[in-house]
């Protein structure tokens, strides 16, 4: 019988700042995610990036905690279960980082009979210090517990026509009839994980084209699955190319893939464009990044900046096209 486990980042438990550093400590460990020499990686997780950053994360968190605990959690525990009833096949919600986690998921998996089982990174576009380190792990669990299960794990889906479907249909279902500008704002990551995922070592953000040229490279690169998303999504809905743009978020440091989303805000009233619309495709299920970082802080820098009307849009969620999408995806 085959089974689906379903895979996102990862959230603390709870509000204890205890449950905050255990999960940030953990994922700033991973060598994918923070990829520095093992020791300055483990000085700077315990001794600075913790300690400090602990509190603020934690103050993030409490403003968009639910009574049933972490959004991103919930959300994605109601994508599985939408799956499951549409496939009637068992389904699993695990997270890279903390619980539910990809061992007790392939468990419980093995347990209810899957000698099958296909994991789904709900990552969208690649990148190390998401699909990669999340491919690693699944094979090193799968390995641990049963090499005998069959394991197959789902490729980025970026460009796949049933998924660009249903994250326009999400989209147009909030965007405003009145709006100047929708931006799409993705994850940053630092221009050096691009690079290293390049298998030619020659293309990537070689030239300011890079991404509109035919490369090997486009299966691995983060920054041209993004761009391919917008300009599928923008299409779909019949934007001219002056109504919508890219950003990415959440930069840690110089050397970020640009242009930065808070600057972006910033700057959009100053060009008259003053009534926009923000979606974030990075993320499946909304999350700390989504539902603070951009629905709080970013539309307050807008309206600060002289903006008028921001609409946040939701993550993708458990819109049912999406589900449909997952059907598809999982049995193909």
């Amino acid at each position: 019988m085959k089974g689906v486990l379903l895979i996102n980042l990862g959230s603390p438990e709870d509000l204890e700042i205890s449950s905050i550093k255990k999960y940030l400590k953990e994922f700033l460990s991973d060598e994918y995610v923070l990829d520095l020499p093992k020791i300055i990686r483990q000085f700077l997780v315990n001794f600075i990036i913790v300690p400090f950053r602990s509190p603020k994360t934690k103050e993030a968190y409490e403003s968009i905690w639910t009574e049933n605990g972490s959004p991103l959690i919930l959300n994605t525990k109601l994508i599985s279960k939408k799956l499951e009833k549409k496939i009637k096949k068992p389904v699993e919600t695990s997270m890279r980082y903390q619980k539910p986690s990809i061992e007790a998921g392939l468990k419980n998996l093995i347990n209810k009979g899957c000698d099958e089982i296909i994991a789904v990174p709900l990552y969208p576009h690649y990148a190390q210090s998401t699909s990669l380190t999340t491919e690693l792990e699944v094979k090193r669990l799968i390995n641990k517990i049963n090499p005998e299960i069959s394991l197959t794990i789902s490729p980025p889906f970026y460009n796949n026509s049933n998924y660009i479907n249903s994250l326009s249909d999400s989209i147009n279902k909030h965007l405003p009839k009145d709006f100047d500008y929708l931006l799409f704002s993705y994850h940053g990551i630092p221009e050096r994980h691009v690079r290293k995922m390049d298998p030619t070592t020659s293309h990537c953000l070689k030239n300011i084209d890079c991404c509109e040229q035919e490369s090997e490279s486009h299966k691995f690169c983060y920054r041209h699955q993004v761009k391919e998303t917008s300009k599928l999504c923008a299409e779909k809905l019949n934007l001219d190319d002056d109504k919508w743009g890219i950003s990415f978020q959440s930069r840690i440091g110089p050397g970020w893939l640009q242009p930065f989303t808070d600057k972006v805000l910033e700057d959009l009233p100053n060009k008259n464009i003053n009534k926009i619309a923000v979606v974030c495709p990075a993320f499946i299920a909304d999350n700390l990044e989504t539902l603070e970082e951009m629905n709080i802080r970013g539309k307050e820098s807008f309206i600060d900046s002289g903006g008028k009307d921001f609409t946040f849009i939701p993550c993708i969620n458990d819109n049912d096209l999406f589900i449909d999408f997952l059907e598809e995806f999982v049995s193909e």
